[in-house]
């Protein structure tokens, strides 16, 4: 019980809510549903603020930017670059060293792992036609850039993703490059088949600090809601998280809360009942 009363409390003070975008704002074909946008209103309604994270580009969320009416800073590639909706101007950039973008693509072939590298404003593939390229393409609404040479580009990349269906070469991946990067890069799972590697500071355990500084809310009264391993990074730095409920057990049992999945407006609900109502 007295847990219980512990994270009431923590949810009756939330100044702030941040949220994962794909499996957890969005429905799985990237809808933002009706309920969606009401419950981002009704949280300013009730004095808190609300801000988007996600491995995106700041491009790849300028279709939130109006339905949501997003006023706080949008934190693109888990936080590698800190952006004012609508406007150009960038208030926070972390960019991977170059040694360590030919490194990260290096092992990432090794996994036999196909590899995509983002710049602050442009997305390179090898393969227009390679698994997943299309369906990224439909979400950030814009077309990727065809080379050979990723190895070759390793001035201003903001992450490099490693992709395949096959999950357990991602996991050995991700485990690969945490050991052979150190401190130099994150590496975490942003989807089952999408490893995201970025610059250490590029995390989303560090977007809710870096929100907590730009926006002056200490971290105990800031609230996340995601559903992948890489947002448990914000869980532990925040005073509430929510995991949605398709997420892992792992994540699940990294949240305060869980709320139902994306298909059944668990984003909504959480507000709803974890925010709102407290």
């Amino acid at each position: 019980m007295a847990a219980e009363q512990h994270d009431a409390t923590l949810a009756e003070s939330t100044r702030l809510v941040i949220a994962d975008v794909d499996g957890t704002l969005v429905t799985h074909e990237k809808v933002l549903t009706p309920r969606a946008i009401d419950a981002v209103f009704a949280l300013r309604a009730a004095g808190i603020k609300f801000a988007v994270t996600s491995g995106r580009p700041p491009h790849g969320m300028d279709m939130l930017v109006e339905p949501l009416k997003l006023d706080e800073p949008i934190a693109a590639f888990n936080g590698g670059v800190i952006t004012v909706p609508g406007q150009s101007a960038v208030l926070r950039e972390n960019f991977l060293l170059p040694e360590v973008v030919r490194q990260t693509v290096q092992l990432i072939m090794q996994h036999h792992l196909d590899a995509w590298l983002y710049t602050d404003t442009t997305w390179f593939v090898r393969d227009v036609s390679a698994p997943h390229v299309a369906r990224e393409q439909w979400t950030v609404k814009f077309a990727p850039e065809v080379t050979q040479r990723l190895s070759d580009i390793v001035d201003r990349v903001a992450k490099v993703v490693g992709v395949s269906d096959d999950q357990d070469a991602v996991i050995r991946c991700e485990k690969d490059i945490q050991t052979a990067t150190g401190g130099n890069a994150s590496a975490a799972r942003s989807q089952p088949y999408y490893l995201d590697v970025t610059h250490p500071k590029a995390n989303k355990g560090e977007v809710v600090l870096a929100m907590s500084e730009l926006l002056n809310i200490p971290t105990k009264q800031i609230a996340t809601i995601g559903d992948m391993p890489n947002d448990v990074l914000m869980f532990v730095k925040s005073g509430v998280s929510i995991a949605m409920g398709n997420a892992s057990p792992e994540v699940r049992k990294s949240a305060t809360f869980v709320t139902s999945s994306n298909e059944e407006e668990g984003f909504a609900k959480a507000m709803e009942q974890f925010i709102l109502k407290r």
